[in-house]
């Protein structure tokens, strides 16, 4: 959940480290510093509590020299968000100074036993535990820094991306990582690290991706070192990073978020490149064809998601059920992960996550390995850690995603699912030919769609100011719309702190209806579908009942736009697409009440973009 920056060379290391924190905030932002060794081999830490530009206000009158030094914004877990307990830590002695991303989880075990030994904290942290512990068996087994890193990491247990520096030896950078991500860029006589490759793209391409349970020794005038724990020299893989340094850039928009709900139609047109050929007439996904038998004898399809990505995998089997007539089931990767599923070399597991990092899915992955299944990820991180950790997969192809709200990543995985389910039940034969064509041009056409809906921006902004007064808010979907009204009422929440639920339409009855009253919003998507004259029914209820409806209708709707408060009109689009386009007029709604009520939308107060952590 953190965000980690290093670099080491011949340039000076503090506005390298700074701007690589900025481009990282969106990992947390509780607190963030700095630690660099300038000239005199002084080790000078600096933190404050709070984002980077306190930072930066802080350090205006510091000494902030150096050609090396590592910096991090943090995602609180132990220890409230304080310049205490903000990252670097130094080590007793000052010598050593630590960041780092993960949980240590017998921290406390460690720390009693150091306390003991007479060793002071100065934090609440987990991660000043790991850095003192470093320089006990450092001072204890007179090793050197590499050494005791070894030896620490072997002791503890949990997940860490991890960088330490020693000023008695000011040319070297440890790092490793377990379950959490770290990148090392190789520049010309320099070397810079990164939680993700978004801080290092500026100044080289050349990337190394660290893999589970590696470290890497960086020294300066020498080349990049990466080996086990146990010391165990790895083979180099040196990746190409191809990352257009403007897609993480706000190019003239407000926020973030609303430039990636903007970027939908040409990146959902990126994502569909090369998949699905110029006559619009096929898909085809290199791993349906890489490893056809696998996925065409699957007797059931598990999908493992969190969060947005979950919401995702709820239209991915209705799509997968419909077409391929395959069992699809939908699991939250955090309870799947704790509880004895069944799962077998019959099965065909699913992960879905925009980072490629996200914990409980890739611990839901080596779950469903051990038990024999194959494991497909849909991924939009390139090189990250589930894309490493599965049988094939596809990447969603959206771009870097940076406002913490997933806008582009959603539509993108969606617009994956999709594919895999008309290429499936192509080569399975479950699809009538007439019926694929139509699917295969229809989703062609989405990005377009998707434009003419972008122009109901202001419409959507207009009315946002209406009910920004709202302390809750309902959202309600039926068929392919239920998971669309889920994912908008998460937006909602995530950004605005309105408290918001989504619901099947048809449960509205058994509880929620409740709730309705003068002051209670309803956002109803109510297309013209096969379930129209039943949600027609359900908003005749909540005006019943005094209700406010927002209702999403289809262009021409000349029923339910009579009786809904507001209405916002959706081009005609089939059924089992209406997802992709349903869900823009909500992101915005979520984004234009957000800022009419004065939040951070791309920093939303407790969140953090990448859930590396349980």
């Amino acid at each position: 959940m953190c965000g980690i920056v290093g670099y080491i060379g011949k340039q000076q290391a503090y506005p390298i480290l700074i701007k690589g924190l900025r481009r990282l905030e969106y990992r947390g932002y509780d607190s963030a510093g700095v630690a660099l060794i300038n000239e005199n081999c002084d080790l000078n830490v600096y933190k404050t509590k709070g984002k980077v530009d306190n930072l930066t206000e802080y350090c205006s009158d510091k000494d902030v020299t150096g050609c090396v030094g590592i910096a991090h914004t943090r995602w609180a877990t132990h220890g409230e968000p304080s310049a205490r307990n903000a990252h670097p830590h130094y080590s007793q002695s000052h010598n050593l100074a630590i960041i780092h991303n993960g949980i240590i989880e017998n921290y406390a075990d460690i720390k009693a036993k150091l306390i003991d030994k007479g060793v002071e904290f100065k934090s609440d942290t987990d991660t000043e535990v790991l850095v003192q512990l470093v320089e006990y068996i450092m001072q204890k087994k007179g090793i050197t820094l590499l050494e005791a890193v070894q030896v620490a990491l072997y002791q503890v247990i949990g997940a860490y991306a991890i960088a330490i520096v020693d000023k008695r030896d000011p040319s070297q950078i440890i790092a490793a990582r377990k379950q959490s991500p770290l990148v090392v860029g190789i520049g010309q006589d320099e070397f810079f690290l990164g939680s993700d490759a978004s801080p290092i793209i500026e100044y080289t391409d050349k990337v190394v991706y660290l893999e589970d349970g590696m470290i890497a020794v960086i020294r300066l005038g020498e080349e990049l070192k990466v080996m086990s724990i146990l010391g165990e020299e790895q083979e180099l893989k040196v990746k190409k990073v191809d990352i257009d340094l403007g897609q993480i850039e706000k190019g003239g928009y407000d926020h973030f978020m609303l430039k990636e709900i903007f970027e939908q139609p040409e990146c959902l047109t990126n994502c569909m490149r090369g998949r699905i050929n110029v006559e619009a007439n096929h898909v085809t996904l290199s791993a349906l064809i890489d490893y056809r038998l696998q996925l065409l004898k699957a007797k059931r399809i598990v999908i493992v998601a969190c969060g947005t990505s979950w919401h995702a995998g709820l239209i991915g089997k209705q799509l997968i059920e419909s077409f391929c007539r395959i069992p699809c089931e939908v699991e939250y990767a955090s309870e799947f992960r704790y509880r004895n599923p069944v799962v077998t070399s019959d099965d065909v597991v699913i992960a879905i996550s925009q980072s490629g990092e996200t914990a409980d899915t890739l611990a839901a992955i080596q779950l469903a390995k051990e038990k024999g299944a194959f494991i497909y990820g849909i991924c939009n991180a390139i090189g990250s850690s589930i894309p490493r950790a599965t049988d094939t997969g596809t990447y969603i192809h959206v771009g870097p995603e940076i406002g913490v709200a997933s806008t582009k990543a959603f539509t993108g995985q969606v617009t994956v699912l999709t594919m895999f389910a008309l290429a499936l039940a192509d080569a399975k034969g479950t699809i009538n030919r007439d019926e694929y064509l139509k699917v295969v041009k229809e989703l062609n056409r989405v990005p377009e769609i998707i434009k003419e809906v972008l122009k109901s921006n202001e419409k959507v902004r207009d009315l946002a100011r209406t009910f920004t007064y709202a302390h809750n808010f309902l959202y309600l979907g039926r068929g392919y719309s239920y998971p669309v009204a889920l994912e908008g009422a998460l937006k909602l929440k995530e950004i605005s702190y309105i408290h918001a639920e989504g619901y099947p339409a048809a449960e509205m009855k058994h509880g929620p209806i409740a709730l309705i009253d003068s002051d209670m919003p309803v956002v109803v998507i109510a297309t013209h579908n096969a379930m129209y004259e039943k949600v027609l029914s359900n908003i005749q209820e909540i005006k019943a009942r005094q209700g406010r409806v927002i209702a999403l209708v289809s262009k021409g709707d000349n029923t339910i736009s009579r009786i809904a408060d507001e209405v916002i009109e959706l081009p005609d689009v089939l059924e089992c697409l209406e997802p992709l386009v349903a869900t823009i007029p909500l992101q915005l709604l979520a984004y234009h009440v957000a800022v009419c009520k004065g939040k951070n939308v791309d920093q939303p107060r407790n969140l953090a973009k990448s859930v590396t952590v349980e």
